[in-house]
């Protein structure tokens, strides 16, 4: 057992094999982050398209609505290690392709739409089987909570240096570099994984169809009313509020009258909107009230686009849109961590994919939505009804997630995560 003395939101840090994770998981997120802002960059520089932003984001995430639940059904019967090493191979062979597509100069809108299909394949099986393993990497269960936590906050602080160095990169350089460091980034996580010591539960063969475990994790999900009242809350504000990023060219361009260094500040202020927002999570003592934070986070993140929305004010509109995500990042790693602590160990890969649905697979037909409103009106409006319908939504669920939360209390749950 690791004895490392640390600080108590860094409490998860002590095992081995979640550190090799952690940091090696940062590294290559800023290339992730860098690559994001490249490719939305560039597909706004060749279309000028609201439009085609969001067809190319729905193209890059509809797989994961597609797939994540037979994927989630493979994780809980293939190793959760195995798969996920694969996925982060497969990712850093199509970042390599888009990079030196790019730089040869023989790519359009149609290549960096199949290249985005082909990484959004990869990212249905990746997401399930890195949050599935979580649990493996902490050898006290107490701590899964801070591991959540402190994962978040390494995801929103890679989003706040992969724009900043995208921004420098992409006005000194152009967008093939950013892809190209993208590509190397990829190689920390594939060596932490390889040196990791894991144990990896033995399972005994499953030959049951694997679209029976679909079933049984649908099933499931119909007995838990609060798991199934959080995910359906995210299946909406991912929906109909998250995808309000991908304009975030439109505003940088037209409505701030800037450029690459404009989105760059945008996206930036964005994630560290974000890092706060994990921050406040990785410092939650247990018994906090997950269910209360989700819902006044998920009120947080809508208010904050509405006030930003029709802002034009380029300082007052960084404060709202840092405001408004880290009500978001809250709002999901409050509920992912509701979700990993309240599963049954037997249903978690089931379950995680269904969360990583809601999550990430709603996102890409709310893209293409947004996008549209977006061309036939324009993005202040577009932004505004997203904030309306996520003010919308929290107030419809809060009834069922008060009423979750009381039924836990009855039948003495939630010794991790509530009180």
């Amino acid at each position: 057992m690791i004895t490392i003395k640390l600080p108590q939101p860094l409490k998860a840090l002590r095992y081995y094999n979640f550190r090799l994770y952690f940091f090696g998981q940062a590294i290559s997120l800023i290339g992730t982050w860098m690559q994001r802002i490249a490719v939305s960059w560039l597909v706004y520089t060749l279309t000028h398209s609201a439009f085609m932003l969001g067809l190319v984001a729905f193209a890059g995430q509809i797989p994961i609505l597609l797939l994540s639940p037979y994927a989630g059904a493979y994780v809980d019967r293939h190793s959760r290690y195995k798969t996920l090493l694969f996925t982060q191979v497969a990712s850093m062979v199509q970042a390599g392709l888009l990079a030196l597509l790019v730089w040869i100069g023989r790519y359009d809108v149609t290549t960096i739409i199949i290249l985005s299909v082909m990484l959004g394949v990869i990212n249905a099986f990746d997401t399930p089987s890195r949050q599935s393993l979580m649990i493996l990497l902490i050898d006290d269960k107490k701590h899964l909570p801070n591991a959540i936590a402190l994962n978040s906050t390494m995801v929103t602080l890679a989003r706040l240096l992969g724009p900043a160095v995208a921004g420098i990169l992409l006005s000194s350089y152009g967008e093939d570099i950013c892809f190209l460091m993208n590509f190397i980034s990829f190689i920390a996580v594939i060596v932490s994984l390889l040196f990791m010591k894991i144990h990896i539960p033995l399972r005994p063969k499953n030959k049951e169809p694997i679209w029976k475990g679909l079933q049984e994790g649908y099933t499931y999900l119909r007995g838990r009313p609060d798991l199934r009242s959080v995910i359906l809350l995210m299946t909406f504000i991912s929906l109909l509020v998250m995808p309000y990023s991908t304009l975030l060219p439109v505003y940088a361009a037209s409505v701030f009258k800037g450029d690459v260094t404009t989105f760059s500040w945008l996206n930036s202020i964005s994630g560290l909107g974000a890092l706060l927002g994990a921050a406040y999570i990785a410092t939650l003592k247990p018994g906090a009230n997950l269910l209360k934070l989700i819902a006044y986070s998920a009120l947080l993140f809508s208010a904050g686009l509405i006030v930003f929305s029709y802002t034009k004010n380029f300082n007052l509109a960084l404060l709202f849109i840092m405001m408004a995500e880290g009500g978001m990042l809250a709002e999901i790693a409050a509920t992912n961590t509701y979700v990993q602590t309240h599963v049954d160990e037997h249903m978690r890969g089931r379950v995680i994919s269904y969360y990583v649905m809601a999550f990430l697979g709603m996102q890409p037909i709310g893209g293409l939505l947004i996008g549209s409103l977006a061309h036939v009106t324009n993005a202040p409006l577009t932004v505004l009804i997203e904030g309306i319908c996520g003010v919308t939504a929290v107030l419809i669920f809060t009834p069922f997630l008060k009423r979750a939360r009381k039924n836990n209390l009855l039948k003495g749950e939630g010794a991790l995560t509530e009180r």
